[in-house]
């Protein structure tokens, strides 16, 4: 076969891994005092997989509860706001119908119309008794 000379041959050079530098950070702490990666050499233990299942779907549970809580308080403070604005409006109309309603304030709506207020007080009619 035919030699590439276009190209040179490279080597390949070994790579070293880098050095792992112990700091003083949390996670280095943690790895000292709690060595979690020991309990994976013999491979996964699966008389754990139950518990931990148990305590994702309670801790799950929990925050579903918790994100529920939230919602259903931000829906009573609007219905809260909508009542207050509600109530005022209720009052406001009230005023408003109990002016609207007064005699003098309907005589002066009905001048438009051509309607007066009546000065003469109403007439009592009464029927004679026919004796026999």
């Amino acid at each position: 076969m035919a030699e590439n000379t276009v190209r040179q041959k490279t080597t390949v050079k070994e790579e070293t891994p880098p050095e792992i530098k112990s700091g003083k950070g949390f996670f280095s702490f943690v790895d000292k005092y709690v060595p979690v990666g020991d309990a994976f050499n013999d491979g996964l233990p699966v008389q754990y997989i139950p518990k931990v299942l148990f305590f994702a779907c309670i801790m799950m549970l929990y925050i579903a509860n918790a994100h529920y809580g939230d919602k259903l308080v931000r829906k009573t403070n609007k219905l809260k706001n909508e009542v207050n604005d509600l109530r005022a409006d209720y009052i406001t109309l009230k005023a408003d119908l109990m002016i609207k309603s007064k005699q003098s304030e309907v005589a002066k709506q009905v001048e438009v119309l051509g309607l007066k207020e009546s000065t003469e007080p109403p007439i009592k009619i009464t029927e004679k008794s026919l004796e026999h």
